[in-house]
């Protein structure tokens, strides 16, 4: 499958989630903003054996909910970088006010040049936001350089499982601002072919669609008059719009959601 890629730049997507776009999607998934939300975060890290002693960095941290999970849970020490400053700002004063300041901070940074020494951490982390990094290939070597020899690496994301045409792969692209969609065996090959070896590599994509059936109900649901009233008539039906573009997607099998989990080889 090739992968068709769009025009969209960091600063748009920053652009986005400092406005309405970020908090449409913490009304919608919860404060973690990711699919599965504290369960799915709970799933991955045990399968990533994070620990008291892990030092975690969170690549595209949001607003810190699964970083504060994961310190709360598993005792360890979590690093988030985000690209968005309103992001990072607030998950700094969330994480302030349910007192970890000392187990969780967060810094203002680019995935694909990592603000951090080699060999900084013991797990690189990541949850369904690989999907706006325009470069994964080189994304994934800045984890490699990052993490100790024998870390590892988890992550979630949204994936394309089958050629799309032009045209609705564009509009799909261009509603959550992606730049492109990896695909599950074109991750698993990037991992492979730059310093990783695959311990994991799991399809959640009948979830993924089943997930998108409920958020859609929500939206011309019971959240509807919330976001109607903060963000007016025209911005709910662009994202119904949106929403339900994804969810007949997903359940055409045509999108979904990858898991995957690799250590980091000797050199």
């Amino acid at each position: 499958m090739i992968n068709k890629s769009i025009d969209i730049s960091i600063g748009e997507v920053s652009d986005a989630y400092t406005g309405a776009v970020g908090t449409l999607w913490e009304m919608v998934m919860g404060e973690e903003i990711h699919i599965g939300g504290p369960m799915a975060t709970r799933e991955l890290a045990s399968m990533a054996g994070i620990g008291k002693e892990s030092h975690v960095l969170d690549i595209c941290s949001a607003l810190g909910g699964p970083a504060r999970h994961l310190a709360a849970e598993f005792g360890c020490r979590v690093t988030g970088l985000d690209a968005t400053l309103a992001m990072v700002d607030e998950a700094t004063r969330r994480t302030s006010a349910a007192g970890f300041s000392g187990k969780v901070t967060f810094r203002l940074g680019n995935a694909l040049d990592l603000p951090f020494r080699a060999s900084s951490f013991d797990t690189v982390w990541g949850q369904d936001a690989w999907c706006y990094v325009t470069d994964k290939e080189r994304l994934i070597r800045e984890a490699a350089r990052v993490i100790r020899p024998g870390g590892t690496l988890a992550f979630t994301d949204w994936i394309r499982n089958c050629d799309i045409p032009d045209e609705e792969l564009e509009r799909l692209l261009e509603f959550m601002l992606f730049p492109y969609l990896e695909t599950r065996a074109g991750y698993t090959r990037l991992l492979e072919e730059n310093g990783w070896k695959v311990t994991a590599d799991e399809d959640l994509s009948r979830d993924f669609a089943a997930q998108f059936v409920r958020y859609l109900g929500l939206i011309r649901g019971e959240l509807r008059p919330e976001i109607t009233r903060r963000f007016g008539e025209e911005f709910f039906g662009a994202v119904e719009d949106g929403i339900a573009l994804w969810e007949r997607a997903a359940c055409e099998g045509k999108v979904g959601r990858g898991l995957w989990v690799a250590k980091k080889t000797p050199p």
